[in-house]
This record gives structure tokens, C-alpha cells and sequence, in this order.
């Protein structure tokens, strides 16, 4: 009968041991990640757990982007109550370190989600990290880029062999092709002007601007010369109207769409609004390219959906849940390029510069920005939602529509953030 007992015992001692050793981790996950971005990425999500079946599963919530999800996490992850893993804008790492939101991010962590930094461009490396201390993981590049209208370049001799745009670096010829295009009811450009301030900072950028330093505030020395150059660019593009002085984001749109305009700049997350357009028979050829570069060098405004481990207070992460949030994070990286039919290009260089995304167009078009990148500087200021936008708005658009002059708005600007530090 002991011997039986033991028995018993032993086999009930395996068959624990048995379970626990294949336990399937659940790893709580939060997005906020709507429209076209949140039906790409929850099938990303069905297909990891349905290759991981019995090992790990992601349960995944979406909540509502901006200032509601950047407090939710930070409150939730104060009382121990965030997720194990969220989507996050690398802008605004800065300010989410500040708060103790965010686990530090470790070269062994790195390892152990099968990645490097190497796998990055060295821009959105930059943006990942604090003071040399890693806090995200990058997962694409979304940029303002320039979509043009195939046919009507075509028509005017503006496109290569390749059906590229031709003839528009330098400030003089993209201002010439504007003039070109603007006759009777149409414009030679449109985009919305609530989010001039990222043409400005794109601009901004090439002319080697340097909009934040630790030590001597933002737009030191003569830099704010720069974003008075890069803001009176806009302003003078509509005084000589060939862009709408004020137009909201859906008209924008409407304007390339019915080719009212033979260029539109927007963020690449408009790709697949044209592509559908296209697919359904109520669109012309189009494309899109990086911008030009009209001052010294390429530069396009850019910003990242990273991932990142809340810190959650009073709860230690087990080691196997780490690796299954890392494992997460990796298999996504490694399967981005399903994420590149939203338009974004893959932070991941190996899926950027494989050949399935080459065949992506207009994607692999524009991919050389990757490497050009201008993210908002290392401030807590800086993001999303955040008062750098807020400065942006009430400053710098109004100098390029004439409220202000471009001049008054960089000096506004340059103080009001100084006067926030």
C-alpha cells in the first residue's frame, strides 16, 4: 500500500512538474492602433498565436490613441496594473522615462528577442534610448513623403525611365514645377495645413538644424534663423498661392484625389487609402518618393511605433514571462512586412531591405528615408500629444498662413518651450 502511495505520489509530482514546464504564457498587450494600422495588427496578433498555440498567447486590447492611452499606461503601470508589453511612439519615450513608466531594455534582453541594434537604422536606435539606456524597441518609420500624380508629370516631361519624378531637388526647381501647375483652379501642392509643422521641421532638418541641446535649450544659436527659413518656405508657397493658405486634411485629400494638384505630401500612413482608390478604378497612377531635397540635405519628419515593458510597480516580471514578451516582440519584427501595407516602412533592416518589400510600391520607394529620419529631439517636452505639438500649432502654422510672421512665429516658439524647461 505505500509502495502504491509512493507511487502515486511520484506520478502526481511529474505530472505538475510536467505542467508547469509547459505552461502557456498569456502576455497582456495594449495598442492604439486603429483603422487600417489596428486591422493589420490584430491579424499579425491571430497569426502569432495560432504558430504558438499552447506557448504563448497575446492578449491584446485596443484603446484610444494619444493623451488617453499615454495616461492610461502611466497610471496603470503606477499601481502594477499595465500590460506586459504596449505599442508606443519613440517621440515621446523621453517623458514616458521621466515618469518611470517604462523596465529599461537590456543589451541580454535584446539577445534573447533574437535582435540587435545593428538590425536598425542608427536614427531610430537613437530614439529608443535615454541617456544610452535602451527603453523601446523600434517596429517601422512613418515620415512625410511626396505623392505625385503619374499621369500629369508624364504629361509635363517631369518623370525618368524609371517613372520617377525628375527635376525637383533644389528649392528653385520644386518652387518652378509649383508655379508650373498652378493655373485657373489648379494648385501646384496640397496638404493639410493643421500639420504644416512637419514640412517645416522636415525643412528645418535640412538645412542641419538642431531644434533641442541639453545645455542650451531649444533652437540654440542660429537656429532659429533656420526655422524662420523653413517656415517662411510654407508661408511664401501660399502667398504665391500655389498651395491653399488654409485647408483641412480631408480637402487636402480631395484635391490630389481629383487632381486638382499634381502633388500632395502627407504621412506614408495615406498609402493604402490611394492603393484602395486605386484597386476600385477611381484613382489615376500615382506614386510616392521621399520629399526632395530643397536645402542641404535629405531630411523628412519621422516618428516610430516602437514596443516597450511597462514598469510595473511592485510586480517582478518571471523570467518566463520576459522571454515570451521578448519572443513577442521579436516573431513581430522578423513578420513586419505584412505591417508595410499600412505604408510604413519596417524599422527591421532585414524586412526593409529583403525582396518582398522591394516589390512593394510605392514603399520601397521612399525606403532611402529610413536612413534620413529626423525624430523629435530627446526632451520630455517632445511627442505626441505632448507640448511640443502644441507649439508647433500655436506658433509655426499660424507663420506660415500669415497670422504670424515666420519670424515672430521661431522666436515664440524658441521661448515659450525654453520658458517650459
Amino acid at each position: 500500500m505505500k509502495s502504491l502511495f509512493r507511487l502515486a505520489l511520484v506520478s502526481s509530482t511529474v505530472l505538475a512538474m510536467s505542467v508547469n514546464a509547459f505552461a502557456q504564457e498569456t502576455v497582456v498587450w495594449w495598442d492604439f492602433l486603429g483603422g487600417g494600422d489596428g486591422v493589420r495588427m490584430k491579424a499579425l496578433i491571430e497569426e502569432f498565436n495560432t504558430e504558438h498555440e499552447g506557448d504563448i498567447q497575446i492578449d491584446g486590447t485596443t484603446l484610444e490613441w494619444g493623451s488617453p492611452f499615454y495616461s492610461k499606461l502611466q497610471t496603470s503601470a503606477a499601481v502594477g496594473q499595465g500590460p506586459d508589453v504596449a505599442t508606443y511612439h519613440l517621440s515621446r519615450i523621453p517623458l514616458a522615462v521621466s515618469s518611470g513608466t517604462l523596465a529599461e531594455i537590456t543589451d541580454a534582453d535584446l539577445q534573447t528577442a533574437g535582435l540587435a541594434d545593428s538590425d536598425y537604422s542608427a536614427a531610430a536606435i537613437s530614439a529608443s534610448k535615454v541617456d544610452g539606456a535602451r527603453y523601446a524597441i523600434p517596429f517601422d518609420v512613418h515620415a512625410y513623403i511626396l505623392y505625385y500624380n503619374r499621369e500629369l508629370l508624364g504629361e509635363a516631361g517631369m518623370l525618368g525611365d524609371d517613372g520617377l519624378p525628375t527635376g525637383l531637388d533644389g528649392l528653385e526647381n520644386f518652387e518652378a514645377a509649383l508655379a508650373k501647375f498652378t493655373n485657373g483652379d489648379m494648385f501646384g501642392i496640397s496638404f493639410p495645413t493643421p500639420d504644416r509643422f512637419r514640412l517645416v521641421y522636415s525643412y528645418f532638418g535640412q538645412m542641419g538644424g538642431t531644434m533641442y541641446d541639453p545645455k542650451d535649450g531649444f533652437f540654440p544659436g542660429d537656429n532659429v534663423d533656420k526655422l524662420t527659413t523653413a517656415t517662411a518656405t510654407i508661408a511664401r508657397w501660399s502667398e504665391n498661392g500655389w498651395t491653399p493658405t488654409q485647408i483641412e486634411y480631408a480637402a487636402s485629400l480631395a484635391m490630389f484625389v481629383s487632381k486638382k494638384t499634381p502633388f500632395h505630401i502627407n504621412g506614408n500612413w495615406e498609402v493604402p487609402t490611394f492603393t484602395d482608390l486605386k484597386s476600385k478604378g477611381e484613382l489615376f497612377e500615382w506614386g510616392a518618393i521621399q520629399l526632395p531635397v530643397l536645402f542641404d540635405q535629405p531630411a523628412s519628419w519621422s516618428d516610430s511605433h516602437a514596443f516597450v515593458i511597462p514598469q510595473n510597480a511592485g510586480v517582478e516580471q518571471t523570467a518566463e514571462k520576459r522571454a515570451a514578451v521578448l519572443k513577442v516582440i521579436g516573431w513581430m519584427n522578423q513578420h513586419s512586412l505584412a505591417w508595410a501595407d499600412a505604408g510604413h516602412l519596417p524599422a527591421f533592416n532585414e524586412v526593409r531591405e529583403s525582396e518582398g518589400f522591394a516589390a512593394l510600391k510605392p514603399q520601397s520607394d521612399y525606403a532611402s528615408l529610413a536612413a534620413t529620419a529626423i525624430f523629435d529631439p530627446r526632451t520630455i517636452l517632445a511627442g505626441p500629444a505632448a507640448p511640443l505639438g502644441d507649439a508647433w500649432t500655436n506658433y509655426i502654422v499660424p507663420g506660415t498662413t500669415g497670422e504670424l510672421t515666420p519670424e515672430e512665429a521661431a522666436t515664440e516658439m524658441r521661448d515659450d518651450l525654453n520658458d517650459q524647461l
